[in-house]
């Protein structure tokens, strides 16, 4: 009897054993790793997710990222436990030949998950067959390119770059507007040119012009200010073109080493234009199937390609693209936020500015689930509180972000306009100056010859302004007197 019970007992503890150590191991199999929350009293949600950077990545034995974290604070807030299983095929969901889903969508049509926590796009095809939140992430199709594959040599014109086209309007106009300021305020005061009848006037347009190309040139020219109001314009328009140097100087220094005006390929039709790049997408993704639907010929243009080489342009994972695209002439298309994320931590990666298609990540239930309304008014309430905009800037925040996505652009004229303020300002207070040089000449001369102030200062602007006019009138007088 003893000897019955004790081997009983031996049988019983050694099947114990086995199946502790069985569920070790599967525990320690990449294939089954998860991340569980389990309490008493809550319900559970099986949880399907694909292994995709940042979203979902395997840490320690541990899963985390941003869909991590969001599952914890729904979880936190709608009061449920969870276990998450990352999808056995590796795909995100589409149809098979067979007519059957795949991924993530046909997980939770064959009831082997409640829900699926991914970056999944919300698409029409999908939500037939199951039902999706509101979105947590909003997206959109682009391109990812390496740099040193799409760079092109610097145009003829490229040292304009650095001003935009307005830029150079504006400067342009104040250069011929200080000038002729100059050349105004030169015939008006008295200081500059004294006698108008016997005396030339070196600052004529000409001379105007050339004084003011000489400061942008950093260098005194001649003729030089002796009024105070000429001094006043020309001291203001030194300072303008020394900060305006400035200006240009730093701005071309930032367009040589940013490279962003070197990318020829813009947009989508410029990626079909070339022949130097092939270009892909992920097989059976909703950016495929994007183009294969759409009706635009550039798309349809872009779906013809991929399909017909889609053995050697189609990749699998997320992680195979960017590692074609770094390693080969090779264009990826695909969700943009996640290109962001790659041009960020690779250094050598950008991402073309065009996106269409714009899209979002949802999180996908079952049809007719009591989950669905639960889960979107709680992602609701996290993109309200600020908690959305915390994770996005959690998980992208990388140390190359600074280095790899610098944009430059143009200098526009609203970043000058203090100093086009101050050289306006400037050249007011140099016409007023003149103005007030000339009064005081008028205001004595008018004591001598004993008429009004008014009618001397008038016939000394007339005089002065008309100096040509005036000079040919007395030769001919001369010339009858001495006939």
């Amino acid at each position: 009897m003893d000897n019955g019970l004790h081997f009983t007992f031996c049988v019983i503890t050694t099947m114990l054993l086995l199946r502790e150590s069985s569920q070790t191991g599967k525990k320690n199999d990449p294939k089954m790793r998860a991340a569980s929350k389990s309490e008493e009293g809550l319900p559970t949600l099986t949880v399907t997710t694909i292994l995709e950077d940042p979203y979902v990545m395997v840490r320690s034995a541990e899963l985390e990222g941003y869909c991590i974290d969001l599952l914890k604070a729904l979880a936190a807030m709608l009061h449920f436990s969870y276990k998450v299983k990352v999808v056995g095929d590796g795909q995100y969901g589409a149809v098979s030949s067979n007519g059957n889903w795949t991924g993530m969508i046909g997980e939770i049509l064959r009831q082997e998950a409640d829900i699926a926590v991914a970056p999944l796009t919300v698409t029409s095809a999908r939500e037939e067959v199951v039902s999706f939140t509101t979105p947590f992430l909003q997206t959109g199709i682009g391109i990812l390119l390496r740099k040193d594959t799409v760079s092109q040599e610097m145009s003829f014109f490229h040292f304009l770059a650095p001003f935009s086209k307005e830029t150079w309007t504006g400067l342009l106009f104040a250069y011929v507007l200080t000038c002729f300021c100059l050349f105004l305020v030169a015939r008006l005061s008295p200081c500059e040119w004294n006698e108008p009848k016997n005396e030339e006037n070196h600052f004529t347009f000409l001379n105007s012009l050339w004084f003011g190309a000489g400061a942008l040139a950093l260098q005194g020219v001649t003729p030089r200010p002796k009024a105070l109001s000429v001094r006043v314009i020309a001291a203001v328009w030194w300072l303008f073109t020394i900060a305006l140097l400035a200006a240009y100087i730093a701005n071309f220094t930032a367009l040589l080493s940013s490279g962003s005006e070197q990318l020829p390929i813009q947009t989508f039709e410029d990626l079909v234009k070339q022949r130097k790049l092939e270009f892909g997408t992920l097989d059976g993704s909703s950016t495929f199937y994007f183009f294969k639907n759409s009706k635009n010929p550039i798309h349809q243009m872009i779906y013809e390609y991929m399909d017909k080489r889609r053995d050697h342009v189609l990749v699998k994972t997320y992680q195979e693209a960017v590692q074609r695209v770094m390693e080969s002439n090779y264009a990826f298309i695909g969700e943009s936020i996640s290109q962001d994320l790659a041009a960020a931590r690779h250094c050598n990666l950008i991402r073309a500015p065009e996106v269409i298609g714009a899209r979002g990540f949802g999180i996908a239930t079952t049809q007719a689930s009591l989950w669905t309304k639960k889960l979107s008014i709680a992602v609701l309430k996290l993109r309200e509180s600020g908690d959305l905009d915390y994770l996005r800037n959690k998980w992208w925040e990388t140390s190359c972000l600074h280095k790899s996505r610098d944009r430059w652009s143009p200098l526009q004229p609203q970043a000058l306009g203090g100093l086009f303020l101050t050289l306006a300002i400037g050249l007011a207070l140099g016409v007023v100056a003149a103005v007030v040089e000339l009064s005081n000449k008028s205001r004595h001369a008018a004591g001598h010859v004993k008429k009004s102030c008014c009618s001397v200062f008038t016939e000394e602007m007339c005089t002065r302004l008309r100096i040509k006019e005036n000079t040919r009138q007395s030769q001919e007088t001369s010339g009858r007197a001495n006939a």
